[in-house]
């Protein structure tokens, strides 16, 4: 009789490598691949609980209006579902002409404090100071201080959203909300991408942001974000996922730095791996970010999506609209393909 198992390692392997992958791009021609997105998105939004079933209006309302100097700061409150509202910081540059339509930026924060890290927010204090420095993290300001109108919103969950720690007797708060959501048959990844789509509702209701010119952007937990909110919604025409590009099987085996904020259900029972999901933003423009000495999301890991989505786009007839920057550093923001693709990709010169 053959040894029998009892760890759970070999067994979350068997499961990898025993999956359907029912809806594999690898399994369509690119004749095939407007029909494959379709039903990819339907089938993921629907296996992680669907969208809200009640619809409520935006109700935007300006709270706070902080002048920055060479652009204005402001508080938005918009409703995204019955009982929930966002918060998010609005950044308008200043010298937008009457009746211009800027580009517009979806800026998606990871963790640590929400919207505030990525427009520069330290409030004086030393550790935010430090964590925006060594993660280059104020990319919501970078944008809005080369002409783009850009929206910041706090996830479910961080920032004014964050659940009360001192009641999770030291548990991982992503974790312990990805449980309460499970009782009702709901996905917090896709309830924070539900407020993203929400925030570009809002975008382009605004006379001074051209609707069809915005892009999204995001380090680590805003890269999962960003990656999702431009598959699932086709209004991002250029996105930069810095800082998560992987692999699945690296977080299922190797890697505890997922959470249940990042979390999606049964998408290894649909895809191949995490390049499809970036596979279904084709024929839009991606970019893709990755430190080489990022300890949370090895490179190697990286590399490889990174070839397989270059072969996707490419064989879709696309290949142009696709780059990686694989640079010299950690876990930070890198900007240093994405901001000129950006200008091309939504027609921008500041």
């Amino acid at each position: 009789m053959s040894e029998r198992n009892v760890r759970l390692e070999p067994w979350v392997q068997y499961l990898y490598d025993h999956r359907k992958r029912r809806l594999s791009l690898e399994n369509s021609t690119p004749a095939d691949w407007a029909a494959w997105r379709a039903e990819a998105c339907e089938e993921l939004v629907a296996a992680m609980g669907g969208w809200p079933i009640e619809q409520v209006p935006l109700n935007p309302e300006i709270t706070e209006e902080h002048d920055e100097g060479d652009y204005v700061r402001q508080r938005l409150l918009i409703d995204t579902e019955p009982m929930m509202a966002a918060p998010c910081w609005l950044l308008v540059p200043k010298g937008i002409a009457p009746g211009e339509r800027r580009p517009a930026i979806l800026a998606l924060h990871g963790h640590g404090n929400g919207k505030d890290d990525i427009c520069g927010l330290d409030h004086g204090e030393e550790d935010k100071q430090n964590n925006i420095r060594v993660h280059n993290y104020d990319y919501a300001r970078q944008f809005v201080r080369r002409g783009y109108v850009v929206i910041a919103p706090d996830h479910r969950n961080f920032g004014e959203r964050q659940y009360p720690r001192e009641d999770l007797y030291g548990r991982d708060p992503c974790n312990i909300m990805m449980l309460k959501l499970a009782l009702f048959g709901r996905n917090m990844l896709l309830a924070n991408v539900w407020d993203a789509s929400k925030c570009i509702d809002y975008l382009q209701t605004r006379e001074d942001v051209d609707g069809e010119r915005i892009g999204a952007a995001g380090l680590s937990y805003g890269g999962t974000m960003t990656l999702w909110t431009a598959a699932l919604d086709e209004r991002i025409k250029i996105a930069d996922v810095s800082c998560y590009m992987n692999s699945f099987l690296a977080y299922a085996l190797d890697r505890d730095n997922t959470c249940g904020s990042q979390t999606p259900v049964n998408v290894l029972g649909l895809l191949d791996e995490m390049w499809e999901v970036a596979a279904l933003i084709m024929p839009r423009a991606l970019v893709c970010e990755n430190g080489i000495s990022d300890g949370g999301f090895p490179i190697a890991e990286a590399q490889a999506a990174h070839a397989k989505i270059a072969e996707a786009y490419a064989r879709a007839g696309v290949g142009e609209r696709f780059t990686a920057d694989v640079f010299e550093g950690g876990h930070e923001f890198s900007g240093r393909k994405a901001f000129d693709w950006f200008a091309k990709y939504l027609d921008w010169k500041a």
